[in-house]
């Protein structure tokens, strides 16, 4: 999710958990401890300028399970040594820090990105796709609590706005999982009557609401998309087909920067050949036909795709809106959502 997203999220968990003496220190903690398993692209890009290492080793180690309850015990571990508000209610500060930390990478995974909470298992991450990276409806709850907490301090008024904040946030990660399960049913009734029941696909939010999902299809020759509003649609789903170059794709699924690619996003990409060029684009985020992470991973040599130093690439018109775009882009979003297409 977005940095306020997290920022909030981990003020509002350490504040709620702490004594109500340490409030407004747990609420700056809270919003730091919040942050700090992003700050491994920092890290990242001391070591390597590849956009796909960059891409891929983000949300690693910093956002794994395995990893996280041992730097919560050391940052508890060095303040209660330290004295101070750690010191006199330890136990509380080692379930405030553990639980911010937690909590980051799992909100992560409700996103298509991709989050490694297993690292450093050989699995793929994990990418529920309930909610954009963005939602304000999930964050202005926590965001309002933090606020009063914030003003509250120790008065029994702060405690319960933490709660309901906390609260109300998740039961809206919980309305995304099941609104995301309504549109996986109405695809899967279409798909089948296609004769792509077993087609390789992922739903996911569109932005800034979960009322409007999008679908992406992988087919032999190329893809498929349809979206579905929980609120507006009835009936068949309806998809329309895209190409990309299968050939092209598979005659390069051996190298490196493809073999990564198609780990870390399931093999939901787009192929193109833009001169003697290869350029894949992940699917899960952006909207057709413009993608938010394009790589020219491979030159066409002598007949074969030969391995080159990836780099981001612009796909004609598949490259980054402009900020026009953008607005012309919610627009559409924001019309879709409350109308079915006739």
């Amino acid at each position: 999710m977005d940095s306020l997203s997290q920022i909030v999220l981990g003020g509002a968990v350490a504040a709620a958990i702490a004594p109500p003496a340490h409030r407004r220190a747990a609420l700056l903690a809270g919003a730091a401890l919040g942050t700090l398993p992003d700050l491994d692209g920092l890290v990242i890009t001391r070591f390597t300028s590849d956009p796909i290492a960059l891409m891929t080793l983000h949300r690693g180690a910093s956002h794994s399970l395995f990893v996280l309850p041992f730097v919560a015990w050391f940052i508890w571990w060095a303040f209660r040594q330290r004295g101070g508000r750690v010191a006199q209610a330890p136990r509380r500060w080692l379930w405030a820090i553990m639980t911010v930390l937690i909590t980051h990478p799992l909100l992560d995974a409700f996103t298509s990105y991709g989050t490694q909470l297993f690292w450093p298992l050989p699995v793929q991450p994990t990418w529920w796709s309930t909610v954009f990276i963005i939602d304000p409806l999930y964050t202005v709850w926590l965001l309002l609590a933090c606020i009063v907490a914030w003003l509250a301090r120790e008065r029994r008024l702060a405690q319960r706005v933490l709660v309901a904040g906390l609260v109300v946030s998740t039961a809206y990660l919980g309305w995304s999982v099941l609104a995301k399960g309504m549109v996986e049913r109405a695809a899967a009734a279409t798909l089948a009557t296609m004769g792509l029941a077993d087609a390789p696909r992922f739903s996911v939010a569109t932005p800034f609401n979960t009322l409007l999902y999008r679908v992406v299809v992988m087919t032999p020759d190329g893809y498929l998309i349809g979206d579905r509003s929980v609120v507006a649609d009835h009936g068949p789903m309806r998809f329309a087909p895209h190409v990309t170059d299968v050939a092209a794709l598979q005659a390069a699924e051996h190298l490196p920067a493809v073999r990564r690619l198609t780990w870390f996003n399931g093999g939901f990409m787009r192929a193109r050949q833009q001169g003697d060029v290869l350029v894949l684009s992940d699917l899960r985020m952006g909207l057709e036909p413009a993608y938010s992470f394009n790589f020219a991973v491979a030159r066409r040599q002598g007949g074969t795709w030969q391995a080159m130093p990836p780099a981001r690439a612009a796909v004609g018109e598949g490259a980054a809106l402009s900020r026009e775009g953008i607005g012309a882009a919610w627009r559409q979003v924001w019309q879709r959502m409350w109308r079915q297409p006739e």
